[in-house]
């Protein structure tokens, strides 16, 4: 038995970047593994926007609605037809946005190198309103939510694989198989090894 686990854990490890719950931090991708079974985490690709001692915030990659922003922001002039993302199971009225860019724009949190967090609804509308692309601001109703020991916790028992960010992950144009392309490409390296 110990040594299937030690194997288990082996192949984990040799899939994604890590396995380990120092890993955790701002800009880190969680991809859930195929045994996690929370229908709120089930298949889900996660970017960590902020990771610290009084709490964790993640934002669900992977789950584009119908609705689009213009639903959420109909005082808004400019109809978007670019969906809202369901950003996780915690406060669904909250909406939060990522945007892609290379200078980071005041008042925001920068999470990747071209990609800040907003969080403010003001400069949100202003951003929406500037007219800014679909393939540069994503914008997600709700967040997932953990304590840093919760969330290390759940690391520790095989929950989640954790992968380095990036832009291109983020602003995926396919975000309802990036899960499935992720955990293909995570085996195919055991497989080759």
């Amino acid at each position: 038995m110990r040594t299937i686990l030690i194997s288990f854990f082996l192949l984990r490890l040799l899939s994604a970047q890590s396995i380990a719950a120092a890993d955790l931090a701002a800009g880190k991708v969680l991809v859930a593994s195929r045994d996690l079974s929370d229908p709120n985490f089930a298949r889900t690709v996660v970017l960590l926007v902020h990771y610290g001692e009084e709490g964790v915030l993640g934002l669900i990659l992977n789950r584009q609605t119908e609705a689009p922003i213009s639903r959420v922001f109909r005082e808004l002039k400019d109809v978007r037809k670019d969906p809202v993302y369901e950003g996780g199971p915690v406060e669904r009225t909250v909406v939060l946005a990522l945007l892609r860019s290379k200078t980071k724009p005041d008042e925001t949190e920068r999470v990747l190198p071209d990609v800040s967090l907003i969080s403010k609804q003001a400069l949100l509308e202003k951003t929406i309103a500037a007219g800014t692309e679909p393939n540069k601001l994503r914008v997600y109703l709700g967040y997932a939510g953990w304590t840093a020991k919760q969330l290390e916790m759940e690391v520790g028992v095989g929950a989640w694989l954790i992968f380095k960010g990036d832009a291109g992950m983020v602003f995926d144009p396919d975000p309802d198989s990036l899960w499935s392309r992720l955990m293909r490409r995570s085996e195919q390296r055991i497989a080759s090894r």
